[in-house]
């Protein structure tokens, strides 16, 4: 199906209320004072000057801030001490009548500092690097089967090059925001978040509180894509200052300049992979090994390695992770985490591959499909590689690639297709629970603490709902974003329509069966979303295949992106023209990827030099040409009752490379670091 939006007249005419705009009583508002070195303490704070400017209420600092009940979480013990772990960290803040009164008495805090030697420049030979226990996601952190380095030694056909994907920052078209009110009993936060029920469960032992003496509450949310999954220090400070304020209302945004130290962002990576085919093109063995940054004060590894663990068919495969400690924010999500930049090294290598052994790209992916997943053994629920690779190459046109890079151009552009595989695996979180109401109009109520990130939940979950009551979607008057209703796990991971929609399935379900089809007023269930208990027995992943066309300008090496197509198997669609949204959504994040996004860290500062959208560009429209994203008709009947394996994140993987791999087939050039800049093109 493909209903309109349920929200969008609300948010074109601007009556959808986001955080920030919450309407509360006095507020006071906030701004934070940042620390000025990457490690060390601070020394001394003058807070004097601040504290007498108009409309000032109160100066916090690690002196006089609220004492949290937890500081084990050091991303998250705001002015909990004088240690100082990263440059840009808070340590200190200001309440007042006005944003600007705040932002102009922060200025004034003097500060000084004990400065400790620190360490911010990433390198793979790094004396400190270590084997973290795991990676995101729950996976190993090291893998290996068979013997991958006498499959390399004896192959015909190999590839053995390193692949690097920079620093990227998160940049939502809404910042992160938070309004914290304390009224002496409970605490209330709106907040822009990927999950109420989530951000509470780390917020609320934070401050000593049982979750019912906090209540969060978040509507409508403009992008997260990872960054708004797990509460960062803004809403920790937010919510602390809270405590400070005499039960008025604690209102912060963070800036754009303050998103990049404090909101998270993706490491850069490291990937040395090797591939060894047969003299057919076979895969003999996968070798991936990644080296990443990490946080001293705590530890994210991207699970960058895992990816190749799934793709291809192969006898012998070893993927392992390395963190090296440093003194640099927090990383964290950042949209399709692990699976975006592994996929950018595995498909340029696959495509490096095809070169050296003179077989067609989508050729060498079909030869080496698997019907059965290469590491555990088990066979996919629903792989339709091949067929997303065959109908995009049809309707892309891949006939019109020639083989040989450099050799089409048109004046000074030099013109080339390129081709990448996408995976996703299909996430399923328990604890999602819905509850299902008749009212005495004729309608249903269904609440659900779900997440409205601008992907069109209100929309999907209400066509859910509808079909599963049996009634029109008229008749459904869903209730999300509030921990007032029942649990609900995190918009994140491609999981949120699949978990959330599996609760509203069985509801609906026990609501028919225990009611019938006349049922009261007021007659109510509540039930949890079901174990996809097929998961124990097939390993259940999304595929796509991506195709780029891309020119190079041969006298100045720059690069336009003319046309992107998406072919996606991904279980059941529940609305097309949100789903295509997502789609094409996740293709432009990953178009930006590939030639625009890069966070530059200097080293000697520990600061990154190009905070804001100034020096960090992303895809404007003139960018994006012709983009396009279709999809298989299918159901997984193995992911649920629902059929859908989730669509969040497919989108960007596999973007870059098939950008990259056009690149190369234009020019004859091979940029295997990100992104793809035009002075790489002119070596």
């Amino acid at each position: 199906m493909s209903t309109p939006r349920i929200d969008g007249e609300l948010k074109v005419r601007g009556l959808a209320p986001f955080a920030y705009e919450q309407r509360t009583e006095r507020p006071l508002y906030l701004f934070p004072v940042l620390s000025r070195i990457a490690a060390g303490r601070v020394a001394a704070l003058d807070t004097a000057a601040a504290e007498a400017a108009p409309g000032v209420f109160a100066v916090l600092t690690h002196a006089n801030a609220p004492k949290l009940a937890s500081t084990d979480n050091l991303e998250l013990a705001v002015l909990q001490s004088a240690d100082i772990g990263f440059r840009g960290q808070i340590i200190g803040a200001v309440l007042a009548e006005t944003p600007e009164e705040a932002r102009y008495a922060a200025g004034l805090v003097g500060h000084s500092y004990d400065e400790s030697a620190h360490d911010a420049r990433f390198r793979v030979d790094h004396p400190d690097a270590y084997t973290p226990e795991g990676v995101n996601g729950g996976q190993q952190a090291d893998v290996s089967k068979g013997d991958v380095d006498a499959a390399l030694a004896s192959a015909r056909t190999a590839v053995d090059h390193v692949y690097t994907t920079p620093i990227e920052h998160n940049n939502p078209m809404e910042p992160h925001t938070a309004v914290a009110q304390w009224d002496g009993r409970t605490l209330t936060l709106f907040d822009s978040t990927q999950g109420v029920h989530p951000a509470r469960s780390v917020l609320a032992p934070l401050f000593g509180l049982e979750p019912d003496r906090m209540h969060v509450i978040s509507p409508y949310v403009g992008g997260g894509f990872g960054s708004k999954g797990t509460p960062h220090a803004g809403e920790a400070l937010t919510a602390l200052a809270a405590f400070a304020a005499d039960g008025r209302p604690v209102k912060y945004a963070l800036t754009r300049q303050q998103m990049f130290p404090l909101a998270g962002y993706r490491e850069p990576t490291h990937q040395h992979i090797r591939l060894a085919a047969d003299p057919g093109g076979r895969l003999t063995a996968v070798s991936v090994d990644v080296t990443e940054p990490t946080s001293k004060i705590k530890e994210f590894a991207e699970q960058a390695g895992v990816p190749a663990r799934t793709m291809y068919a192969a006898p012998n495969i070893r993927s392992t992770h390395r963190l090296v400690p440093l003194d640099v924010p927090v990383a964290s999500w950042f949209r399709a985490p692990g699976e975006c930049p592994g996929m950018f090294g595995l498909e340029t290598a696959m495509d490096d591959l095809a070169a050296a052994a003179g077989i067609d790209p989508i050729e060498l992916r079909r030869r080496n499909d698997t019907d059965v997943d290469p590491m555990s053994g088990k066979p996919f629920s629903a792989r339709h590689l091949v067929e997303c690779l065959d109908t995009g190459a049809e309707r892309f046109g891949w006939e019109r690639r020639r083989p040989e890079p450099g050799s089409r151009r048109e004046g000074d552009w030099l013109i080339g297709l390129g081709v990448a595989s996408s995976t996703y695996p299909f996430v399923r979180i328990p604890g999602s629970v819905a509850r299902v109401r008749y009212r005495a109009d004729g309608r249903y109520e269904v609440g659900i603490g779900a997440a409205e990130l601008g992907t069109g939940t209100w929309t999907s979950l209400t066509q859910i709902a509808a079909e599963a009551l049996g009634c029109p979607k008229e008749s459904v008057m869903l209730a999300i974003g509030d921990t007032d209703e029942p649990n609900a796990t995190i918009a994140g991971g491609s999981s949120g329509t699949a978990s959330w929609g599996g609760a509203i399935i069985a509801a609906a379900d026990e609501f028919r069966e225990k009611f019938g089809e006349r049922p009261e007023p007021d007659d109510e269930v509540r039930a949890e979303s079901p174990t996809v208990t097929d998961a124990e027995n097939f390993s259940l992943h999304s595929f796509g295949a991506q195709f780029a066309e891309v020119r190079v300008n041969s006298r100045t090496g720059e690069v336009r992106v003319d046309r992107l197509l998406g072919v996606f198997s991904v279980g059941r669609v529940i609305n097309a023209r949100t789903a295509r949204s997502q789609f094409i959504g996740g293709m432009t994040m990953g178009l930006g990827m590939a030639l625009h996004e890069e966070s530059v860290m200097d080293p000697r500062f520990g600061h990154v030099v190009n905070h804001d959208l100034a020096g960090y560009h992303v895809p404007a429209c003139a960018d994006v040409h012709d983009i396009d994203a279709i999809w298989l008709d299918e159901r997984d009947e193995h992911a649920g009752k629902l059929g859908a394996r989730g669509i969040g994140e497919i989108g960007i993987t596999g973007t870059a490379a098939a950008i990259a791999n056009a690149a190369y087939n234009a020019t004859g050039v091979r940029v295997r670091d990100l992104p793809l800049t035009l002075d790489k093109f002119l070596r």
